[in-house]
């Protein structure tokens, strides 16, 4: 991996969608303590499937299916540290698979960015949405460090640091990155409110620490986001980081529906116009990239690409299937 300037980050305006969701849309079962990670070892060509989906539908960059992957979560389950690195390293690989396969058809440019989970997200007990887990300071940095170890020699692009719910986490992230100095990532927060992280601190005060206007502490970090949040909580939670740092802003959050915890079922709707709508107050708020998270599918993305190229005057230039 190399490390991402701001200049070559810049091409990257439609992020991809949902990957765990769009896999059970398409029938598999990813209901265990792995999540997606699961069909990392059981079909994984369905997952390379989904990333061309994306990228046919206009996103510039794609994620991995690796959100659920560590060491830690494996060795819970009885299976060997390595195998978990070895996930690791698969997820890129179809990614890879995906982004050769795409520029067959396409000179378009393809990013990959490794997806990777907070700590409570290992925990498989949906701690990511509050972030109230018991782990010392050290031992958190030592968790996010030992999977860049892993993935700073793989073909990503850079690793995306997403569903962070507190300060404290984005710290600990912040610290792992400077021992890979040629590691670039983008931390994107979960948020409960127009204003607050999952865990209760103002997203401005996690954007600000990540890299304020006046000074830029840790330059590996080349954006800030929301992600798995309400789409109506988004203009605001730009505005907020905006005022306070100059680091490339992303967003992508859910569909707009909601998760019902007892019977383990999505409920609401998830329009693609209304979506699309807010997605246009969010590059005017400043996002430079947009997308979605769980429950989106590649007709949100292809109508966020079709936006991209009307608000860019470029609907000639970047055509999709």
């Amino acid at each position: 991996m190399r490390p991402l300037t701001f200049a070559q980050f810049a091409p990257v305006r439609v992020l991809d969608g949902g990957m765990a969701t769009e896999l059970e849309r398409h029938g598999l079962d990813i209901s265990g303590p792995l999540w997606s990670a699961h069909i990392l070892d059981t079909a994984p060509e369905r997952i390379r499937a989904v990333h061309l989906d994306y990228l046919h539908a206009g996103a510039d960059c794609i994620s991995t299916a690796s959100y659920q992957v560590s060491d830690f979560g494996y060795t819970e389950l009885g299976r060997p540290a390595h195998h978990a690195h070895d996930a690791l390293r698969r997820s890129v690989a179809i990614a890879e698979e995906a982004r050769v396969l795409y520029a067959a058809e396409s000179p378009r440019p393809v990013f990959i960015a490794a997806s990777l989970g907070p700590y409570g997200a290992a925990l498989h007990n949906g701690a990511e949405f509050h972030g109230n887990y018991e782990i010392p300071f050290t031992e958190l940095v030592d968790f996010h460090a030992r999977r860049l170890d892993v993935l700073a020699d793989t073909e990503a692009d850079l690793v995306a640091f997403e569903t962070v719910p507190s300060f404290e986490e984005a710290r600990a992230i912040a610290v792992a990155l400077v021992d890979f100095p040629h590691v670039s990532a983008w931390v994107s927060f979960t948020c409960r409110d127009e204003a607050h992280v999952a865990h209760g601190e103002p997203l401005a005060d996690c954007a600000a620490l990540l890299g304020s206007k006046e000074e830029d502490d840790f330059e590996q970090v080349a954006a800030v986001g929301i992600n798995c949040t309400q789409p109506r909580f988004v203009l605001p939670l730009l505005k907020a980081a905006r005022a306070v740092t100059a680091k490339a802003l992303i967003a992508y959050p859910n569909s707009g529906e909601l998760w019902n915890a007892e019977s383990r079922s999505w409920y609401g709707a998830a329009e693609v116009a209304p979506y699309t709508a807010l997605a246009r107050q969010w590059y005017t708020a400043g996002a430079q990239a947009i997308g979605g998270c769980c429950r989106t599918t590649p007709a949100h993305i292809r109508a966020l690409h079709h936006l991209r190229n009307e608000e860019a005057g470029e609907s000639a230039l970047l055509p999709v299937h």
